[in-house]
């Protein structure tokens, strides 16, 4: 897959010689939108649950508007029209794109109180998932103490 690689700058006044990470996003965009959510769903029923049973799905963010179709599609697989959107929380709005440290980031604010509306239930079930660089896609279920 070439939908991330290194080459020059598209402004071709610019130094050639220097490489940067180019993406092909609206490919990016598909990839994503047609396998993170069924690798989502497969993570939530290996560990025997259902979409019910997930209180906070923490995702990746680079893009909010992916990542709410993400979403939109997990629950689409399990038949589910309407969710509260509060189950995914966002900082990419203020953030911008942390990278991997969205997750644990999300995490720690939530954790601490410092995103408004956001709590873990005691014994909540929380997705943890990304897609990244090489189009890895991670996904796992963590039972909030």
């Amino acid at each position: 897959m070439n939908y991330l690689a290194n080459g020059p700058s598209i402004n071709e006044e610019s130094d050639q010689t220097r490489l940067f990470v180019r993406m092909q996003g609206r490919k990016i965009y598909e990839y994503a939108l047609k396998n993170v959510p069924g690798a989502i769903k497969e993570t939530i029923e290996d560990a025997k649950l259902s979409i019910e049973d997930i209180d906070k799905i923490l995702i990746h963010q680079a893009n909010a508007k992916m990542d709410y179709a993400m979403i939109d599609r997990l629950h689409k697989l399990y038949d589910v029209k309407d969710y509260d959107h509060s189950v995914s929380p966002m900082t990419v709005q203020d953030l911008g794109n942390t990278s991997v440290a969205t997750i644990p980031t999300m995490f720690d604010l939530i954790i601490k109180g410092k995103m408004e509306g956001h709590t873990f239930k005691d014994k909540g079930n929380i997705v943890m998932t990304s897609v990244g660089a090489g189009m890895n896609i991670n996904a796992i279920v963590y039972k909030f103490p």
